[in-house]
């Protein structure tokens, strides 16, 4: 029997998502209101599967998270929102979680949540998926701009961004200054740029270089 504890401040929905687990045979669901009693229970018999709403209205639903796992170390937690939550998916995954699942799945696709969570998965909308691959396109593009310019060439543009001088940037360097002349000439090739400014002005632009100019 999967025993799932629910954890929202809506009766509503609580309610209704319990009936929804509790259609299913090899399931048992039980329906709380606050933090303290989930922190009671998840103590006193540890729960299969924590659904827990993220909005709660004292302590978020990631804070309540924490601290059942603080008490049952292998908990497995699913979040429950009606908020969008893309944007924070790094933060979700990285607080411990096993899973995140809208307020509008269906009952189908929250009993497969359920299930992936007790069997060490985790199932993702495609909606997600795809947003996560278009960041993961977005930094590989930046890590392949940055690979354009050297190391050496890193360091000169940092120092320029600072207003250093060639001979100063050479005396932090430890290089000549011809050398960091023949440098900044490569910089600019690469950036398609003809000045200090421009080269920064660019490097921003690409983010490559995460100053203030």
């Amino acid at each position: 029997m999967i025993r799932v504890l629910i954890v929202d401040d809506h009766q509503i929905v609580g309610e209704g998502t319990k009936s929804m687990i509790e259609l299913e045979e090899d399931m048992q669901a039980e329906y709380i209101l606050n933090e303290q009693e989930a922190l009671i229970k998840s103590d006193a018999t540890p729960f299969d599967v924590y659904l827990l709403d993220m909005n709660m209205p004292n302590c978020s639903g990631i804070e309540i998270a924490q601290k059942i796992l603080h008490i049952q170390t292998d908990a497995k937690i699913i979040l429950y929102t009606g908020f969008e939550y893309v944007s924070q998916f790094n933060l979700l995954i990285n607080s411990g979680i096993s899973g995140i699942i809208s307020k509008s799945a269906s009952q189908q696709e929250l009993l497969m949540a359920i299930r992936a969570a007790v069997n060490g998965y985790t199932l993702l909308p495609i909606s997600l998926l795809r947003q996560l691959r278009t960041d993961d396109i977005t930094t590989q593009q930046l890590e392949n701009k940055t690979a354009l310019l050297t190391q050496k060439e890193l360091e000169i543009l940092e120092s320029v961004s600072k207003g250093s001088s060639n001979k100063q940037i050479a005396d932090e360097l430890y290089m000549s200054s011809r050398a960091v002349e023949y440098n900044l000439t490569k910089i600019f090739k690469k950036l398609k740029v003809g000045s200090r400014s421009e080269a920064l002005t660019e490097a921003m632009r690409q983010g490559i270089l995460k100053v203030h100019i």
